[in-house]
């Protein structure tokens, strides 16, 4: 827990203004991608069924679009921002190990029956590379806002100051 306070005090201390406006870019394009997810959320489920999870993919494809919706605005505005991000996180996770570049969803793994398909062929298609690379600066820019989190222009810190008022 002292660690933690530490690293608390350390990064209240350490906070540049321009990474407050990062943190509100990341945001602003984490709910971007959740409408773009929304308007076209049969892509979404079709990939979620190429994975071949052992769940609902309509209702996890609604999930993953409402999680980047109200999170992201939620990051946005710095709101709880560490209790939304830690609801982005295990997307990202699962968006980086299924958008592999090479990944082919096509070849079924005969190993893991029923399960998660983790199959990386030699095609590789720049645009899948691309959104890998996405998914994987925005995980990182997540996890440094995770240790950062909101700085002094988001409601947490004003909350916090009008509370010590």
């Amino acid at each position: 827990m002292e660690l933690t306070q530490k690293i608390g005090n350390w990064t209240g201390t350490h906070h540049p203004a321009w990474l407050d406006v990062v943190r509100m870019a990341l945001g602003i394009f984490l709910f971007t991608k959740g409408v773009l997810f929304l308007k076209d959320i049969w892509a979404l489920q079709g990939l979620l069924q190429n994975v071949n999870i052992d769940w609902n993919s309509l209702q996890l494809a609604y999930i993953i679009a409402f999680v980047h919706l109200i999170g992201g605005l939620m990051i946005a505005i710095g709101l709880f921002t560490r209790l939304a991000i830690l609801f982005q996180i295990p997307i990202l996770i699962g968006a980086i190990f299924f958008i592999w570049p090479g990944f082919d969803a096509q070849a079924i793994n005969q190993m893991v029956p029923g399960g998660v398909i983790f199959v990386w062929s030699g095609s590789d298609s720049s645009a899948v590379s691309v959104e890998w690379w996405i998914s994987f600066i925005t995980l990182l820019l997540l996890v440094v806002f995770l240790i950062y989190e909101a700085g002094p222009w988001s409601a947490d810190h004003y909350i916090r100051s009008y509370e010590e008022d």
